[in-house]
């Protein structure tokens, strides 16, 4: 595919998966996921990658560099530079939250499809 063309509201909110890469360029990688109530997706850093993140159904509560705090709701943006330790948890405990993502440049391998936060970490970290 030459580019991602398609509403990506609809995709973000259709995706039941932790994580599904939509795209995969030279520069940069579109993923949309889903977090279960109270799920995070857990203490990361990426060096070269910086990361934007909206918010399309649900609550979030980002954390960087293991203190700075900010809860965003639907509609939300969160640019991640690259080198900040973040996390990403779910605020809700009844709700999901669905979510889009872009790194820049991609992080995970093109097709990429996680199920379960479990999946993606023995993925990860074998």
């Amino acid at each position: 595919m030459t580019g991602y063309v398609g509403s990506i509201e609809k995709a973000t909110l259709k995706n039941k998966y932790f994580r599904q890469v939509l795209f995969t360029g030279k520069h940069s990688q579109l993923v949309v996921m889903c977090l279960q109530p109270r799920e995070e997706i857990g203490n990361e850093v990426h060096p070269n990658v910086d990361q934007f993140f909206r918010i399309e159904e649900g609550k979030a509560k980002f954390v960087f560099n293991g203190k700075e705090e900010h809860l965003v709701r639907e509609g939300d943006a969160v640019v991640v530079p690259a080198g900040t330790h973040h996390n990403v948890t779910n605020a809700s405990v009844t709700k999901l939250l669905k979510l889009y993502t872009v790194y820049s440049p991609p992080n995970h391998p093109d097709g990429t499809v996680h199920k379960t936060k479990a999946e993606a970490d023995a993925a990860e970290h074998p």
